[in-house]
């Protein structure tokens, strides 16, 4: 294949992996216009945002390995057809319940297509050079869809109404699937590998149990039943899901290619950066609209610079690890990624220009520890568990924007609703929520602004607490992955498909 050929192949994987980052993130600023358009109850706007994210979680590890038997390219133009159709469904659903479904509906062309994506890459890209640099484009379009969810949505908004956040799908697909028939290399399908549907509904199951468990125990008024009952519920799914992988003779998920310090650390490196951009997103824009009266355009503008700043590390690194090795790209770039968080907390409140700094700053490590920790995963199974790698990979990013948005979404009202000091006169119900306050404070006007300052004042502290988490989150991360690799040198990273991990792989 020539040069231009393989690389014109990325731009068509990219296009593909952008509008499944974009609709990660497409809806933190379009939600308010969503619930009041379609009237939505709290718990309706909750499955709006995570109906995606869990069932696609939960298809990515099957989606992977069926890519493996029925062929990537197959995969990736399934997939491609599926979003499509349910980006129409979901631009002009009449009711919450049928966006609802909508979005499980796009999920699973996104676990079709995702796992595809980052495996083309590997069967197009045969030199190990030039294939770092395609997966460090690859990482920087993952962080730069999710930064760009707001912006476009922010756009959109303000000139169309909410279906268009979804309509703008459709006619990248069909210019997506117009590529994926001149360009992509030949389908690769293996009928020889075995596809489990049983094991993936267990993995949906563990995965969705334990998104609900976490939700409930970080809510103020959690109930212990339902907490209890949803962890036990993910926690029979993956023992059951485990327990089928040790039996099938072509299982989903080989837990041996973990013993891989490589491989896990880029595991861990995806899982933590996506926690980071996810929790920070999610709490700077709703920060930036609800207190400092931003508009959803400037507010996404603002998250922008994570994206900003990941987008020239990103492929610096996939550039430079063969000779620097994943260590310092890895380790390094979640530590970088700390300090730029840390930053961003003094700074919040104060001048935006040093703020917008320090988001820049964070993007920067998140770039680099991301672009590498994707060819740490590929680089270290053999090319017929390409599928396998990829959905792990994709499976952490998921994972790691799930828990974000259900840990630190829940810890931001949960801290809001202990440290919020109500005017006297003020409604109860103001206590719920910053939303709610300031919905409280428009409508009584004696002690509106005096509601409306100390609701202000409550998420600011919410705000600090959450990214602090952050920064714990991402220091530890840090030493971990160093820990990892503190013996893996240049040239040691990429082993070959007999090796330890890799070889269990085969098996």
């Amino acid at each position: 294949m020539s040069s231009t050929r393989r690389w014109a192949v990325l731009a068509t994987v990219a296009a593909g992996l952008l509008l499944i980052t974009l609709d990660n993130s497409i809806l933190y600023t379009a939600l308010p216009t969503l619930v009041d358009e379609l009237d939505a109850s709290s718990s309706e706007s909750l499955w709006i945002i995570n109906a995606y994210p869990v069932v696609m979680a939960g298809l990515l590890l099957g989606a992977g390995t069926l890519g493996d038997r029925v062929g990537h390219r197959r995969m990736f133009v399934i997939g491609l057809c599926i979003f499509g159709a349910a980006s129409l469904m979901a631009a002009f659903s009449p009711s919450p319940v049928l966006l609802i479904a909508s979005r499980a509906v796009l999920a699973v062309g996104a676990a079709a297509m995702m796992p595809a994506t980052l495996a083309l890459i590997r069967v197009t890209f045969e030199d190990e050079r030039e294939r770092n640099i395609a997966i460090g484009v690859w990482g920087s379009i993952a962080v730069i869809g999710s930064a760009l969810g707001p912006i476009v949505s922010g756009l959109l908004l303000s000139q169309f109404w909410w279906g268009s956040v979804f309509l703008i799908n459709v006619p990248v697909v069909c210019a997506a699937l117009v590529a994926t028939t001149f360009l992509a290399p030949r389908n690769d399908a293996d009928p020889s590998k075995q596809w489990d549907l049983l094991s993936s509904f267990l993995a949906l199951v563990a995965l969705a149990g334990l998104v609900v468990a976490i939700k409930e125990i970080v809510k103020t008024d959690n109930s212990a039943a339902t907490a209890t009952s949803a962890a036990a519920i993910a926690a029979v799914g993956a023992a059951l899901f485990a327990r089928r992988q040790a039996r099938l003779p072509y299982p989903l998920l080989v837990f041996g290619i973990f013993r891989n310090a490589a491989f896990l650390s880029g595991v861990l490196a995806a899982g933590f950066a996506m926690f980071t951009i996810g929790g920070v997103q999610l709490v700077t824009t709703q920060r930036f609209q609800l207190v400092a009266q931003y508009s959803p355009l400037d507010a996404g503008i603002l998250v922008a610079a994570i994206a900003l700043g990941s987008l020239p590390t990103s492929i610096l690194g996939g550039a430079v690890v063969h000779r620097t090795g994943l260590l310092p790209l890895i380790s390094g770039g979640l530590a970088v990624s700390s300090v730029g968080v840390l930053t961003a907390v003094l700074t919040f409140d104060g001048s935006v220009v040093a703020f917008a700094a320090a988001l820049v700053v964070t993007g920067m490590g998140l770039g680099a520890a991301m672009a590498v920790a994707s060819s740490a995963i590929i680089g270290n199974v053999p090319v017929s568990r390409a599928g396998m790698a990829s959905s792990v990979e994709e499976v952490s990013y998921e994972f790691g924007n799930l828990t974000a948005v259900a840990l630190l979404g829940s810890l931001a009202s949960a801290v809001f609703t202990s440290t919020v000091v109500l005017p006297d006169g003020a409604d109860p119900e103001a206590r719920e929520s910053i939303d709610g306050a300031l919905a409280v404070a428009e409508q009584n006007r004696d002690i509106g602004e005096e509601l409306a300052r100390a609701a202000g004042q409550a998420y600011d502290t919410a705000y600090s607490t959450v990214m602090m988490v952050v920064v714990i989150v991402l220091a530890a991360a840090a030493v971990g992955t160093g820990v990892l690799l503190r013996r893996h040198g240049p040239g040691s990273d990429v082993v070959a498909a007999d090796s330890e991990g890799a070889g269990h792989a085969t098996q």
